[in-house]
């Protein structure tokens, strides 16, 4: 017998292997004649449009609605297969948008491939649409992230693990000043000054183990020179494998926190030395009215009234910390240096003040009170505690005077204790407060003198300083 097999059996088996080939594969593929007239897809190409176009009538392509990339409607006459038959020739990665009946919307590139017969004739064409849906969001997600980075006020960059800058947002050019030009291709330890060169490689090396780094506070240099201060987060980069090839870095400018902290600490310093002040005082504004008081109720009534004297000095420094202070509050040079002397100022024995005020007398600005006040607090606490006013005979003499650009204020004090028991350990409070009051607010000088007579305080400072 005769194993022969007609030749159109032998096609038709091809043509079912082919089309169960072609259902396999994931990609959404169709085939169309001529006229566009879809003649065969697969499951994956109908998933995509979200329906089943039927064969032999359907054209061109088998979703419910076509858009073009800018989300303007897109014919089917005009979609990527339309315009590869129309025009004789594949176009191949076309991008466009099919809409479903549900309504969601599924990117895809098109390749259309046209078909021929044995005489070079048109026969149709087959079309590989490529999902792109997941291409597009990491997209998204990218131009969001690199508008985030761009528009942030910290620095953000990034580097190789040899340490190299491959990235430079606009944040680290204003903190750093360094342009993106000027630095991608270098070193980081452009940035590093000299004596902090050793925390690279330890950075590098914690890196490498995948370790994240969080608000290590350190120094870096700018473009011009100057030193900054910041806060840094350094974390590791990872390819597409997870294997770690290099690190991203955000540096936040910490100066004006830290600045935030000194102040606060400073003033926490105040307020301590402040209250231990007080208790002393207290104690010294008994024993000094004690000398005089005959009685406990006399005694009593001595205390109260110095008590109150500190009182309105206190007031009176912290009238002008607030711009809301009326102006009928201004206060002149004499009546502040009374106020705060007030307290100390117990009489002589002759009945006469101890403290006398002379020379030029002026309007002072709201800003320079307080400080002004404070420095005349330190030197009247000290001479209570260890100069002129903590024995009964001591005395002290304020002069004023005006000489042109600058205010000269020297303040004497006779009587007093010897002289080495008014000088302090060390550098205590009052230093520190007289040297950011002095040198810093009032741009000014202090300079004291320990004579067998007592002390005597020069204190120069710019007039423009206390009257504004």
């Amino acid at each position: 017998m005769s194993s022969y097999t007609p030749l159109s059996t032998v096609f038709l088996a091809l043509e079912r292997q082919s089309h169960d080939l072609l259902q396999a594969l994931p990609a959404a593929i169709y085939v169309t004649d001529a006229a566009g007239r879809i003649t065969f897809y697969n499951e994956a190409a109908a998933e995509l449009w979200g329906q089943r176009p039927e064969l032999g009538k359907s054209k061109f392509c088998g979703s419910w609605k076509l858009l073009a990339p800018d989300g303007r409607p897109l014919p089917h006459d005009q979609c990527p297969m339309a315009l590869a038959l129309r025009n004789g020739q594949p176009s191949r990665g076309m991008e466009a948008i099919a809409e479903r009946a549900d309504g969601r919307r599924i990117p895809f590139l098109a390749y259309p491939t046209l078909l021929f017969d044995q005489s070079g004739a048109l026969t149709g064409a087959v079309n590989m649409l490529v999902d792109i849906t997941e291409r597009r969001r990491a997209e998204l997600d990218a131009r969001r992230l690199a508008a985030i980075v761009e528009s942030s006020d910290d620095a953000i960059l990034a580097k190789d693990l040899n340490g190299v800058i491959i990235t430079w947002n606009q944040g680290a050019e204003r903190l750093l000043g360094y342009t993106q030009d000027e630095v991608v291709g270098k070193p980081i330890t452009i940035l590093i000054p000299a004596d902090r060169h050793d925390e690279e490689p330890t950075i590098l090396a914690r890196i490498r183990s995948g370790e994240r780094i969080e608000h290590y506070e350190t120094i870096r240099r700018r473009k011009d020179g100057s030193l900054v201060e910041i806060s840094l987060t350094v974390s590791p980069i990872k390819n597409l494998d997870g294997r770690i090839v290099g690190a991203s870095k955000i540096a936040r400018d910490i100066t004006q926190q830290r600045r935030a902290q000194e102040r606060q600490q400073l003033l926490l310093r105040e307020m301590n030395h402040r209250v231990k002040n007080l208790f002393t005082i207290a104690s010294s504004l008994v024993s000094l009215s004690a000398r005089s008081a005959a009685t406990p109720r006399e005694l009593a009534s001595d205390v109260c009234a110095r008590l109150a004297a500190l009182a309105q000095a206190h007031e009176l420094t912290l009238s002008r910390t607030g711009s809301a202070a009326p102006a009928e509050a201004s206060t002149t040079l004499h009546a502040l240096i009374t106020a705060i002397i007030a307290p100390y100022d117990d009489e002589s024995q002759s009945g006469s003040s101890r403290v006398t005020i002379s020379g030029c007398d002026f309007l002072l600005a709201g800003e320079a009170v307080t400080s002004f006040a404070l420095l005349l607090y330190e030197f009247a606490t000290n001479a209570a505690k260890y100069g002129a006013l903590s024995t009964p005979d001591g005395r002290i003499d304020i002069n004023c005077s005006d000489e042109g650009q600058q205010f000269l204020l020297t303040w004497t004090e006779r009587g007093g204790p010897p002289p080495v028991e008014q000088r302090e350990e060390g550098e205590g409070y009052g230093s520190v407060l007289e040297r950011a009051t002095v040198n810093g607010q009032l741009g000014g000088e202090i300079a004291r003198d320990w004579t067998a007579d007592g002390l005597t305080i020069r204190l120069t400072l710019l007039r423009e300083r206390l009257t504004g």
